[in-house]
């Protein structure tokens, strides 16, 4: 304070120069009795320099500490004299009502208190334990850091505060909270006193691995190096204003001698300290006494650093905003004044309601290029450095700056590391971790325990078709309706899309049997062609035997229209092509089984049957039968088509592609139609079966309309419970397997006698059993 009024008194920018008064007065009832001495003009004053004018100060700086602060800035309000705090940081002291003249060159614990707030989130330390002092500054600052803890998503496991002087149970009954905590991170708000006595107890009790985070009044106070427990310390984290340099300070402090301040108690305690004499008027006798040619030039300790200067500067600005404001105060000019009518202050009587105006309304920079204002509530901007304890011995403390908090910055911006190393608690290197429940990974969800603070809760997955891509996530949000969650549950993605393809090995055996059935059909009509005049094609009706080979080969090709992607073609092609060719089938084996009973009575004596049912009635009766059946599918596909459909149904993360039915009506019909047919066909053979073996194939036609009905008979139950492509391969196994069984039934006792026994592929053997059963 003394260097800085100095500094302006010799700068001539400044008018007037300034006087001061120094109290050095120890314990509340000295302070506040100093305070009103500086009020009332007495003078009881250990040093005092320029002081030609009233008695009465026009600004008081200090306390250090809130408490007296507290005490008499709320007296000094009522006087409306400036009181200027360098460290005194209780939010209380922001209460305009309480302390009108209150001003501070240290941000207030409520900047602190949100600072410590954004710092414990930054390392996702979200379960913490928090110890203060039992003042107005403990309890104070440690209820600014709850609600903003709490407004950041950190939850507070247990408050507890003590006193240094207080009664010892208060400090057990904190040791035992925290030796029964589950927090690894501790908020320590309170001063050097209470940290020093309770680190001391924890270090005793052997209650380690813990991270303490602790405010500006001990994160760097030398006097934690004095301290049993000062290993508990060590990776310590701790917000304190930002250091600067003052020019020439060290130069002022090396000239400092006992004889500038013979009434200082603190000055004779340090030259005898440091010179290790005693002063004339001592009460160290051992001591040798002093030469009066020490000098603190060539002597280095901890009074001449000035290499670490926190609150130190804070009283360099607390003078200079002061001389700024009286500086304003003297150079008004009249009629432009802040006063009635425009009027300034008389500089000749200057009174200190006047400079409390003046520094309301102060707004420099200081030569460090930093600006000093106060707000509304004199409060200086907040600023801060993060400090680490990074070692810490008997005598010595070592610690860096591994970040900044500016709360000017926005909210997002303001707390910002620096990429220093850090040494955690006990001088590990890993982050601790303080939480009460893991972190829920993405895919998972949070639910709360019962009774239990918002940081407590349980993860479980979300529920099917529900994504969560962030961690610790509050709900789950479903996936569109075409996509579903991955393995992981934290993205959506496309559903597979299900149809029976080509590709497919299914696909691809099925595919197989549809060419090998047409291939083996048409091969079968090639060795029918050839052998076109033999008896044994010529008594079968060779007509109605090419026309039915002809559609097999289309009920094998057709079974493909149902393999590959549905469309909105393929879909209407596959069943109405499937209805036609197989009523086109099953007419053909109907007229052959009705040639086969016309042709026996047609040789019973006096019989002219074959005359009602020659070639031109057998091609009328195919043509009529299937035409019936055309009509069917056109009604069907004109009413209501088959269309391609995405059933997302069956599967949940599946989507089947498949060909609706449109008209279900007209599906059955078409199936309806076909088994008609087919019973019709299976009775006519029935009744058959006895004929001759040498001339009919009836047999054959009842074995293959038997394999006909009892394949369509249970495709009826497997197509309704057959799942996705499963359908359509069901429906393709049905049309295979009635296909084969017309063709092997029908036409493989016949190539075995073309191609194997060419000896019974007679007329008299055809013909032979005929005349039999005539005689």
């Amino acid at each position: 304070m003394i260097f800085a009024i100095e500094e302006i008194n010799q700068n001539p920018a400044f008018l007037p120069n300034l006087g001061y008064k120094i109290y050095n007065s120890c314990g509340m009832t000295n302070m506040i009795k100093s305070a009103l001495d500086l009020a009332n003009g007495q003078r009881e004053i250990i040093d005092e320099r320029n002081c030609t004018k009233a008695d009465t100060a026009l600004a008081i700086l200090g306390h250090s500490a809130s408490a007296p602060t507290v005490g008499f800035a709320r007296i000094m309000g009522r006087f409306q004299i400036p009181v200027i705090s360098h460290f005194a940081t209780c939010a209380c002291l922001s209460n305009r009502e309480e302390f009108p003249s209150f001003f501070r060159t240290i941000p207030s614990d409520l900047r602190q208190s949100r600072a410590l707030a954004q710092l414990v989130k930054h390392f996702g330390w979200t379960w913490v334990g928090a110890i203060s002092n039992k003042n107005d500054y403990g309890v104070d600052g440690m209820a600014s850091f709850i609600q903003a803890a709490q407004e950041e998503g950190v939850c507070i496991e247990y408050y507890e505060a003590f006193d240094q002087t207080g009664p010892l149970h208060d400090l057990n009954k904190v040791v035992e909270t925290v030796k029964h905590s589950t927090s690894k991170v501790i908020v320590a708000f309170m001063s050097h006193r209470e940290v020093n006595v309770l680190a001391t107890e924890l270090y005793r009790q052997n209650i380690t691995a813990l991270q303490l985070v602790g405010s500006d009044a001990w994160i760097t106070d030398h006097s934690l190096t004095d301290s049993e427990g000062r290993s508990i310390l060590v990776g310590s984290l701790g917000f304190v204003v930002s250091k600067a340099q003052i020019p020439g300070l060290e130069e002022h402090l090396r000239q400092i001698h006992p004889s500038q301040f013979p009434d200082s108690h603190f000055v004779r305690d340090l030259w005898e300290d440091v010179f290790n004499c005693a002063l004339n008027d001592s009460s160290n006798t051992h001591k040798k006494p002093c030469s009066g040619f020490e000098s603190l030039q060539n002597v280095e300790s901890y009074f001449t650093d000035v290499s670490e200067l926190r609150f130190t500067y804070n009283v360099y600005k607390s003078v200079y905003a002061v001389a700024h404001a009286i500086h304003n105060l003297v150079t008004c000019e009249e009629g432009r004044g802040p006063f009635y009518n425009g009027s300034c202050a008389d500089t000749k009587n200057i009174q200190p309601w006047q400079v409390l105006h003046y520094l309301q309304n102060v707004n420099f920079t200081t030569s460090q290029g930093e600006r000093v204002t106060f707000d509304q509530n004199g409060d200086s901007p907040a600023k801060y450095e993060l400090i680490n304890l990074q070692h810490v011995t008997s005598g010595t403390i070592h610690f860096d700056t591994v970040g900044v908090f500016d709360a000017s910055l926005p909210h997002d911006r303001q707390f910002i590391m620096n990429g220093m190393k850090i040494v955690w608690e006990g001088g590990s290197h890993t982050v601790p971790v303080s939480v009460c429940s893991e972190s829920c990974n993405p895919g998972e969800r949070k639910v709360f325990q019962k009774g239990k603070p918002v940081c407590c809760y349980d993860c479980i997955p979300c529920a099917d078709g529900e994504i969560s891509n962030i961690t610790d996530s509050m709900e789950c949000f479903k996936c569109p309706i075409d996509y579903w969650p991955n393995t992981r549950g934290d993205t959506c993605i496309l559903k597979e899309i299900e149809f029976l393809s080509f590709e497919e090995i299914m696909g691809i055996i099925l595919t197989l049997f549809c060419l090998i059935g047409a291939i083996f059909t048409t091969l079968i009509a090639s060795i029918f062609f050839h052998f076109r005049e033999t008896p044994i094609v010529r008594a079968n009706n060779s007509e109605l035997s090419f026309l039915l080979l002809f559609s097999l080969t289309l009920c094998f090709l057709c079974a493909l229209t149902f393999i590959g992607r549905p469309s909105q073609w393929s879909c209407m092609l596959r069943h109405t092509a499937f209805g036609i060719t197989f009523v086109l089938s099953i007419s053909c084996v109907l007229g052959k089984t009705i040639v086969v009973l016309m042709a026996f009575r047609a040789t019973l004596p006096g019989s002219n049957m074959m005359k009602w049912f020659g070639p031109s009635q057998q091609r009328l009766s195919v043509l009529g039968f299937t035409l019936i059946q055309v009509i069917i599918c056109i009604l069907w596909l004109t009413i209501s088509p088959p269309f391609p459909f995405k059933n997302m149904n069956h599967y949940k993360d599946k989507i089947i592609l498949e060909c609706a039915l449109g008209s279900p009506v007209g599906f059955w019909a078409v199936l309806g139609y076909i088994g008609l047919l087919a019973v019709l066909c299976f009775l006519l053979a029935f009744f058959a079966r006895k004929l001759p073996d040498n001339f009919n194939e009836a047999k054959f036609i009842t074995f293959s309309m038997l394999i006909f009905c009892a394949v369509w008979i249970t495709f009826i139950p497997a197509y309704a419970s057959s799942p996705g492509k499963f359908t359509v391969a069901v429906e393709i196994f049905a049309i295979l397997a009635s296909s084969y069984g017309l063709l092997f039934c029908i036409f493989i006792p016949k190539c075995v006698v073309i191609l194997l026994r060419p000896e019974q592929n007679t007329k008299k053997h055809v013909i032979g059993k005929t005349k039999d059963i005539h005689h």
